[in-house]
């Protein structure tokens, strides 16, 4: 109920923010140099650098040309832009303000960036692409960012659409989802006890098909999971899961050849509705969510449903060599829509709708097709770039648009390290909350006796995460890393 009336200010029990001066004495001054907006982004970028960012740079990328010059740098200031917040080249001013020329050396303006990043080919972008992956197990090697991945890791893949607008943009157009823009696949790691890192990144036509380049993407990040430190110990697992898209061959042989396990959600064709009819009644054991699901299909929320797995052979129009035995664990829904019944009639019988999950994951049935449903993990990520650096692919050059893409993974990644460092609940925290509590922290810059002293505000509510940040980044021993 909202009230209208006057309220006494001496009313008690009335709390409320209130201006501690009159509007007319408040006033603006853009005039002290030494404050800063981010602070931080320091033990962030002090991380990267200690995990060998620039050398990485330095020694994978080629460019050459005018605009050029410098690449290692101008990659670094991207990266870091993207860590504090910036959406966009304009944004990239964000590291011009203040005290950051004091903190920060050759910070470039954002039209020397966006000049830059017109320069790269699609050849530059896969060595952006191998930075990426090189510098991902380094900060594994470094910071606790995939723990247990020795035993278990999941490698999820998928892929969205990124809506662009007008008529300069290379390689926008209209997919599955009819949203005209471009399509970004990705594939990221994560472990049962750890927030997702993404793995691998390309940037596609928006006309593209979704498993269109998805088998070279996963091997790219399968790779890249082994150098992470994932499956070194023994009877470890690397689990492939994706959704329906990805149902095919070269996926499932992509894993096989890779030593890894593959969990993917099966179409329902023929041969899978075949299969499903020859499971027995008695077959079926009920399950109950713990929370309940939305189903977009039945328009409701799904708490319970019914699974049972039956024995089953994929790709039989294939070669015989090729076809591929696996489980196929099926879940089933019962349709409730009363759209399918007549008004003041009873149902004759039950219908269901299934879910048919492909694997061959040693799990018990109820843990593989619980294990398969957290493949929605991605979809966290996908959210958390459309939140962040993706929400613009900023220039008309689609290569352009390729390597910010790149950069935007690198930058995700780096501040999942930065989380897990300062620990405690910061570590599996979103990537919008980590810059609010720790990025986007203001500080004054001093020097005193040659020494950098950096003055954040007292009382800060997350100070014991951001000091145990700066201790660890900037001070605490990296062997691994190097």
């Amino acid at each position: 109920m909202a009230y209208h009336g006057h309220i006494d200010p001496t009313q008690k029990g009335i709390r409320w923010m209130r201006l501690s001066h009159a509007r007319s004495a408040i006033s603006v001054r853009f005039d002290d140099p030494n404050l800063v907006s981010c602070v931080g982004l320091v033990p962030i970028m002090a991380l990267a650098a200690r995990c060998g960012l620039t050398t990485l740079l330095t020694s994978g990328l080629t460019l050459a040309g005018a605009g050029t010059a410098n690449a290692a740098a101008k990659i670094t200031a991207l990266i870091g832009g993207m860590v504090a917040g910036a959406d966009s080249i304009t944004d990239m001013d964000l590291l011009r303000h203040g005290g950051m020329g004091r903190v920060f050396d050759d910070v470039r303006a954002p039209s020397t960036l966006g000049t830059f990043l017109r320069r790269f080919t699609f050849g530059h972008v896969r060595q952006l692409d191998s930075v990426a992956a090189r510098l991902l197990a380094r900060l594994a090697a470094a910071t606790p960012l995939l723990p247990g991945a020795e035993q278990i890791v999941f490698v999820d893949i998928d892929d969205t659409v990124r809506q662009t607008y007008g008529y300069a943009k290379q390689g926008a157009g209209r997919g599955y989802t009819g949203v005209k823009g471009l399509n970004a696949l990705l594939a990221v790691l994560s472990t049962p006890t750890c927030a997702p890192v993404i793995a691998a990144t390309r940037l596609r036509k928006g006309s593209t098909n979704s498993a269109r380049g998805a088998a070279k993407l996963l091997a790219d990040a399968l790779a890249t999971a082994r150098r992470a430190g994932a499956g070194t110990a023994r009877h470890a697992m690397t689990l492939v899961r994706a959704d329906s898209a990805y149902y095919g061959y070269d996926i499932i042989n992509t894993c096989r050849r890779a030593g890894a396990r593959f969990s993917v959600t099966a179409r329902l064709t023929k041969t899978v509705t075949r299969a499903i009819t020859r499971i027995d009644e008695t077959a079926w054991t009920a399950i109950r969510y713990p929370n309940a699901i939305w189903d977009d299909d039945e328009q409701r929320w799904v708490s319970d449903a019914e699974v049972a797995e039956v024995v089953f052979t994929a790709f039989t129009g294939r070669r015989r060599r090729e076809h591929v035995t696996a489980r196929l664990i099926v879940r089933r829904v019962r349709r409730l829509n009363p759209r399918t019944v007549a008004a003041g009639q009873t149902e004759a019988f039950a219908v269901y709708r299934y879910h048919a999950v492909f694997t061959d994951s040693g799990e018990p049935m109820l843990t593989a097709e619980a294990t398969h449903r957290d493949h929605a993990i991605i979809e966290q990520v996908i959210a958390e770039l459309k939140n962040g650096p993706l929400a613009h692919l900023p220039s008309g050059s689609f290569a352009a648009n390729s390597a910010w893409l790149v950069c935007a993974a690198i930058s995700h990644n780096l501040t999942r390290a930065a989380g897990v460092l300062a620990g405690g609940r910061h570590a599996r925290e979103r990537t919008a909350t980590l810059r609010t509590r720790l990025i986007a922290t203001p500080a004054r810059v001093a020097h005193s006796a040659h020494r950098q002293v950096l003055h954040l505000p007292r009382d800060w509510p997350w100070e014991p995460g951001l000091d145990e940040l700066f201790r660890r980044a900037l001070h605490d021993p990296l062997p691994a890393a190097s």
